[in-house]
């Protein structure tokens, strides 16, 4: 059935409203609450992915904006031969000055859902989405009436917040740990569900890895059958309106469901692309078994498999090969007393990702604005390690950056040293603490450095941060195919092809 011009109201009304509002609020309060608005197109496709099956749909939209979800999931069932008898929508807002363009939209659903026999109801609740939850759940001596729903589609807002803040205390209270806004909503509204319930989100992809999300990410996994995972090629279209430039995931699943053996990936450069890319992946592939991490891997072609497949058969874990991984132990600003711009006599050199240069630290750096070097007494001496020679890894690159695993040779021989500091934004291998032998640092490095580790590691990396964890989730060669490699290499980072080649041949990759 084509949609008419009544039908069309809700998804018109909605994004009226997106365009005038977004124009007129307040930025730093937009900041501050998170929000982004959902284009209308996002809004279409996320909607398509929801099929409940029930004649009455308790329908749940929490920090609905202006409605814009809402509003395409209603156009999308009154566009379709298999109608639900019933709907109740419920909208949550927090934002005072969006309630009225909310209200708007969710009447304009409801003459839509009239027009083809849809009964409809509708409820706005102003105010906090997450204590509204966390109270319908954690009911305590006095039970109240209980939130529930077959159906959530939702754009959480992004935002970090502090362990002591109000909104970690109301999530402890079930059982939800998590430090940003977008999984706090998700967890909440999982735990909103009734069985076989859908989840429809577009949230960024950082969940999909790292030790922050480490907890949501069991939540998830252990309460919901994900069916499908789209990813956007493209950062700056999903959210082009405010400027956001994110990876981002739209997730559908249902609740309470075994788990099937595959997952659908789907993926389309932008939201308004019509050629979306699918295929069928193996759920073992998207979580791998007996991961403790639970990281999520999107993999979104067949060459993409093979690179996977191919990483995964590597022999060793850091642990074979007697390597740590640690995060720099200076944190500049909380020891701020003990830098210096430049070494004196009292000094030792401290590290930051600017002393990098074509895969070797060169120290000191005249021209950064950053110090060059940590005062060494009895009182920083924790913040140190031995002088010897170290892989580090910078923990941060710039969004659209080429590459996301960037590793340099940090060598006594170049940089002379008693100790030496490591600033918290670089990771350092070491070997239980102490130094590494030298060929094999080079050829850690090297592996480090190439692209196939880089293609892999973005499988499930969706943000900028590289964090030690994720570096200690990947399998390396052998000790002995390092050594080789770091010979081949003689002390030197080639161009990113040769570096490429020499890896390829050193590892027997064709």
């Amino acid at each position: 059935m084509k949609l008419g011009a009544n039908m069309l109201d809700p998804l018109v009304s909605a994004e009226n409203a997106r365009r005038a509002v977004g124009r007129a609020l307040d930025p730093n309060r937009r900041s501050i609450l998170g929000q982004f608005f959902t284009p209308p197109a996002t809004a279409r496709f996320m909607a398509s992915l929801a099929d409940p099956r029930c004649e009455r749909v308790r329908f749940l939209d929490p920090g609905a904006g202006a409605g814009a979800l809402t509003a395409a999931w209603v156009a999308e069932i009154c566009s379709r031969t298999r109608r639900p008898r019933e709907v109740a929508l419920t909208a949550f807002e927090i934002d005072q000055a969006l309630l009225p363009l909310l209200q708007q939209t969710l009447a304009a659903c409801e003459r839509a859902c009239a027009e083809v026999g849809i009964a409809c109801k509708w409820e706005v609740r102003a105010g906090d989405f997450i204590e509204a939850a966390v109270c319908a759940l954690d009911t305590g001596l006095f039970p109240i009436e209980p939130l529930a729903f077959d159906l959530a589609i939702l754009n959480p807002p992004y935002k970090k917040f502090r362990s002591e803040s109000r909104t970690r205390q109301l999530l402890r209270r079930v059982n939800v740990e998590t430090s940003n806004l977008y999984t706090a909503f998700l967890a909440l509204v999982v735990m909103l569900l009734d069985d076989e319930g859908e989840l429809v989100a577009i949230t960024p992809r950082s969940f999909c890895n790292g030790p922050y999300f480490r907890p949501f990410r069991r939540h998830l996994l252990s309460n919901v059958n994900l069916k499908r995972v789209h990813v956007f090629e493209s950062r700056d279209h999903a959210f082009r309106d405010d400027s956001v430039l994110q990876e981002n995931v739209i997730l559908h699943g249902v609740k309470g469901v075994r788990q099937k053996r595959t997952v659908r990936i789907s993926w389309s450069r932008t939201p308004e692309d019509e050629n979306i890319v699918e295929r069928a992946v193996p759920f073992r592939r998207v979580v791998r078994p007996g991961d403790a991490q639970a990281f999520i891997h999107l993999v979104l072609d067949r060459e993409g498999q093979a690179l996977a497949d191919a990483m995964e058969r590597l022999p060793c874990t850091l642990d074979d090969l007697g390597l740590a991984v640690s995060t720099g132990r200076v944190v500049d600003f909380r020891a701020r007393r003990w830098l210096r711009s430049q070494p004196n006599a009292e000094t030792v050199p401290l590290i930051y990702p600017t002393h990098f240069d074509a895969g070797v630290v060169r120290w000191p750096k005249p021209t950064t604005k950053k110090a060059n070097a940590i005062i060494y007494n009895s009182s920083s001496a924790a913040l140190m390690v031995p002088p010897g020679v170290y892989v580090l890894v910078r923990r941060f690159s710039a969004k659209e950056e080429r590459r996301r695993v960037v590793a340099a040779v940090f060598d006594d021989r170049i940089v002379a040293c008693d100790a030496v500091g490591f600033e918290n934004h670089l990771n350092y291998f070491h070997e239980r603490g102490a130094s590494l032998e030298r060929t094999l640092a080079w050829g850690l490095s090297g592996f480090l450095n190439s692209s196939p580790l880089d293609m892999y590691f973005r499988q499930f990396n969706g943000h900028t941060q590289v964090n030690a964890a994720d570096l200690r989730a990947l399998r390396y060669p052998t000790r002995t195919a390092l050594i080789d490699l770091g010979r081949r290499l003689r002390g030197n980072i080639p161009s990113q092809d040769a570096l490429d080649a020499v890896v390829a041949d050193t590892l027997g990759w064709r």
